[in-house]
């Protein structure tokens, strides 16, 4: 299960024998009610640029904060400097918060930049901003991850004292800037919140 999935629980023998109908023709009937059922929620969903808070974040994507970026552009066949352009071209939508506190779940990537989890968790500094197939999002704390790092922003997301905590909610957008290593270290501070040390 996901925040984008539904799970169908039924017996295909028992809806077949009620219904006098073959296990493929109810099958078939079920997947068809669920197309209509999706095609009704989705009218709903507003478009990317509708509705709640743009975030801009800083981003740098250079050395030491983005470990995987040349894993990235290699597998895809891009320079390093052309997935920053990839990944900041974007305005993300926020899907949801989870795995941890303030931790974004932000979607779509361009398919150029979908790469596959890592195989094993890995360390992860709070900021890190990875990608894992269609999505990306930023680690809210210090964490286990298995996302692909490719690059690390100042802001934090949360901080459990503050009103809210949670500084990026779900629905709002964030589009993300590139900011050189020297930026990153030098940065004083962004509107309610403070940098990462």
């Amino acid at each position: 299960m996901a925040y984008s999935s539904v799970s169908v629980f039924y017996d295909l023998s028992a809806l077949a024998a009620a219904e006098g109908r073959g296990a493929g023709e109810v099958y078939s009937r079920l997947e068809e009610m669920l197309r209509l059922a999706w095609k009704e929620v989705a009218k709903d969903i507003p478009a990317v640029d509708a509705g709640g808070q743009l975030w801009e974040l800083p981003v740098c994507y250079e050395g030491e904060y983005a470990p995987d970026i040349g894993f990235v552009a290699e597998q895809q066949g891009l320079s390093a400097g052309e997935v920053v352009e990839l990944h900041t071209a974007v305005v993300y939508r926020v899907y949801m918060i989870g795995f941890l506190p303030g931790f974004p779940y932000l979607g779509t990537v361009d398919e150029r930049l979908r790469v596959s989890r890592k195989p094993e968790p890995v360390a992860v500094r709070a900021g890190g901003v990875g990608i894992a197939g269609m999505q990306t999002g930023i680690y809210s704390l210090n964490s286990p991850g298995g996302w692909q790092i490719i690059g690390r922003t100042p802001v934090r997301l949360f901080e459990p004292h503050g009103d809210p905590p949670i500084l990026v909610q779900a629905g709002d957008r964030v589009q993300f800037y590139p900011v050189s290593s020297a930026e990153f270290r030098a940065w004083s501070g962004v509107p309610a919140s403070k940098p990462f040390q």
